[in-house]
């Protein structure tokens, strides 16, 4: 995978972001980003499977056409070919095109600009859902955290609360927070995206769950990067 290259300063960017945030609420946010949430393997084999029968389906369409070209590149090398010969060319040939289509799509940006939209939100909201339960869900005492996570390859990000926050909070409300995270992605300038975000996420915190007296930071402040 493409490995994410965030500065020191745009990490103490979001970072001081989320202090900010926190400062008059009782919701604690994470913020996670990484360089993709899959590497999207099943979708290079898939793609390659098809050239494969692609390329069958050519053959079989025309295959006077590519016997031709065969003896064209090797004159007089086979005047007659065999049943068993035949088969044995054609799976060399649906092999190459397999091996050479899957080493090609080894390249991440081609593998992630032909897995459909759909595959890749769902991935996403996978990986999002992991680490949320993972490093978000049940760690505060009144389980008000939120996760702001953030795929860069796939330019897309979601948005995870707690328990406390489903019947305060509808997921319209989080929609400026994620315009302006994906506002910073297409402008190039994920850190303020994320920072913006925070800014947003801090202000509806702030107004279903007021910071109490006796609060205290339980969560980290730090973005992660993964």
């Amino acid at each position: 995978m493409v490995s994410v290259r965030f500065t020191e300063g745009e990490i103490q960017r979001v970072t001081e972001a989320v202090t900010r945030a926190e400062a008059d609420t009782d919701g604690e946010i994470v913020t996670i980003i990484t360089a993709s949430s899959d590497a999207y393997r099943d979708v290079a084999l898939l793609w390659a499977t098809l050239v494969m029968f692609l390329a069958l389906a050519v053959i079989a369409g025309w295959p006077d056409f590519y016997l031709g070209l065969v003896d064209r590149l090797w004159p007089g090398w086979h005047p007659v070919w065999t049943p068993r010969e035949l088969l044995a060319m054609l799976f060399a040939v649906l092999a190459l095109k397999f091996l050479v289509a899957r080493l090609i799509l080894g390249w991440m940006p081609l593998r992630i600009a032909l897995t459909p939209g759909a595959v890749k939100a769902h991935r996403v909201r996978q990986r999002a859902v992991a680490c949320f339960k993972v490093g978000t869900e049940r760690r505060t005492v009144g389980r008000t955290g939120v996760l702001l996570y953030l795929s860069l390859a796939e330019h897309r990000a979601e948005i995870i609360a707690d328990a406390a926050l489903h019947g305060k909070v509808t997921p319209e409300s989080w929609g400026e927070a994620m315009a302006a995270l994906i506002e910073g992605i297409r402008a190039g300038r994920p850190g303020e995206g994320m920072a913006a975000a925070v800014e947003r996420v801090g202000r509806v915190l702030a107004e279903h769950l007021p910071r109490s007296a006796d609060d205290t930071n339980e969560l980290p402040d730090r973005l992660i990067v993964l």
